[in-house]
């Protein structure tokens, strides 16, 4: 099981990140749903990750239903709250790599199953790369290894001071070795 070392924050993330995905109607779990995982349970405290979860939803280009449905009368943190009791509870989810195609990693729980693109399966291997717990400043550390897969745009764009995150969080930069 992927998710043995992951510290139960860095769970609920990836979580969160996957049930945003599967609300859009994403076919795969992407860096842009993992990011706003990040920005919503903020498995760690870093003074500098001032990413507001609404800034990174828009950035990362994921609709929020919400207000369409609000028009006609319809809550959906209500229709949620009736249909998916414990349905975020990490514990019931899964993070497996498929023992027949091994670049393939999926995200499995309640709400069904996602796999894992190859940027968010890239995020999780760099979190996980190293001895120890995988914790949020891991994922955080994932996300901003590969400069192709947007997160530091988004970062960026929702008014994060990416330089000072880095440091904070004593991520290793793409350079050293």
């Amino acid at each position: 099981m992927m998710f043995a070392r992951f510290t139960e924050g860095a769970r609920a993330a990836v979580v969160a990140g996957g049930i945003h995905a599967l609300d859009a109607g994403l076919p795969a779990l992407d860096t842009g749903p993992l990011l706003l995982g990040l920005a919503e349970v903020r498995p760690f405290r870093l003074e500098h990750f001032t990413a507001a979860p609404a800034d990174v939803r828009r950035h990362a280009a994921l609709p929020d239903p919400r207000a369409l449905l609000a028009t006609l009368g319809i809550d959906l943190d209500e229709v949620h709250r009736r249909t998916r009791a414990g349905a975020a509870d990490p514990r019931r989810w899964s993070l497996r790599r498929s023992r027949l195609r091994p670049l393939r990693v999926t995200l499995y729980g309640p709400l069904g199953e996602l796999p894992l693109t190859m940027h968010a399966r890239k995020v999780v291997e760099v979190a996980a790369s190293r001895p120890g717990p995988v914790t949020g400043e891991r994922l955080l550390w994932g996300l901003l290894a590969d400069a192709a897969n947007g997160a530091e745009r988004m970062l960026r764009a929702s008014g994060v001071n990416v330089s000072a995150v880095v440091r904070e969080a004593a991520i290793p930069t793409r350079h050293a070795a």
